[in-house]
This record gives C-alpha cells, structure tokens and sequence, in this order.
C-alpha cells in the first residue's frame, strides 16, 4: 500500500524501518505532546503494532518517507483510538523535528484524509490531542477538520483532550470548492 503526494510517499511500516522510527519515537522534543514516554526499545512495540493493524484493519500508522532524499521523517495514517470511550477512527500523524514547520504534517494528513474516505466506510475521521498541543491542532485545522469537543480522560490528571474532526460530507464539500 502505498500513497504518493507531491513531496512524500506513505508506505507501510517494515522491520527494517526500527532505527527510523526509533528517532522518532524515543526523541522527547518530537513526541513531546504525547502522553507516555517512550524509551529506544519501544519502536520495535510500535512497529509490530502497526503490522498488526494493517492484517485486521487494512491502515495504520504509515512511514512517511522524502521523495527528494528517501529520507523516513515521521509517520501518519488511520488507527482506531479508544476517544471518549469510543472506539474511533483516527488520524494520527508524527513529525521528527527536524523536518517541522515545513508543511509535511499538513501534505501527509491530507493525504490519509482523502485515502480514508475513499476506501474505508467511515463517514467521519478524527483527530485528537493534547488541548496545548498547537502544532497538531493546527495541522488537524489545516486539513478542514473543526475542533468538536474537550474531554478529561477518566482518572487522569495530565490534562485535556481535544477532539477534531470531519465528516465525509464537509470533506467532499472543501473538494468540490478547491476543484471550482
């Protein structure tokens, strides 16, 4: 499986990509909004659980490569979250900082935006943060996904979440504007 933009290529996550995605995930200032700390050895986890969603559901997270350099610079894809108790399809997506700021979270979510609609059943797609964590909200926006709700996570303390989202019909819509 595999989805090209103009910049980067999303493709499924591999065995081999364990060193990539370990800088990733075990870097603190990339996955500084993320709730749980992540040591070295988590990014085979994260791999393996990617496998594992891409059997059953057919999505994942997918490895975000550079088209320029074949660089693996983060990832972003449909994985099913547990959001205020329900079980969701969400867009998630992950940036090493190293490449921020360059459009690449924004070109990649748009990219599985439009993936899912076209070839999974759901009518809407979500994403949720942290409620301080800007650049994520902002790249949830920036795909025409509205802020729908905050929730406090059942006995936790750390803080808020938000919630985006979009439907199908709103996703079709923001379509048929950029095509006229």
């Amino acid at each position: 499986m595999v989805i090209e933009t103009k910049r980067l290529i999303l493709r499924e996550m591999t065995l081999d990509d364990q060193k990539d995605i370990c800088n990733i995930v075990a870097d603190p200032e990339t996955m500084k909004f993320y709730r749980k700390e992540f040591l070295e050895q988590y990014a085979l986890k994260w791999i393996t659980w990617n496998l594992d969603n891409y059997k059953k559901y057919g999505f994942g997270l997918w490895a975000i490569i550079l088209k320029e350099t074949g660089e693996l610079i983060g990832d972003c894809g449909i994985t099913i979250q547990r959001i205020d108790g329900e079980l969701l399809p969400e867009i998630g997506y992950h940036i090493h900082k190293n490449f921020w700021r360059q459009g690449y979270g924004k070109e990649a979510a748009a990219a599985v935006r439009d993936w899912g609609f076209n070839n999974t059943k759901y009518n809407c797609l979500y994403s949720y943060m942290t409620s301080d964590n800007v650049p994520s909200y902002s790249t949830a926006a920036s795909i025409g996904m509205k802020k729908i709700k905050e929730y406090l996570p059942e006995g936790d303390e750390e803080g808020m979440l938000s919630v985006y989202a979009i439907t199908k019909q709103e996703w079709e819509l923001l379509n048929n504007n950029w095509i006229s």
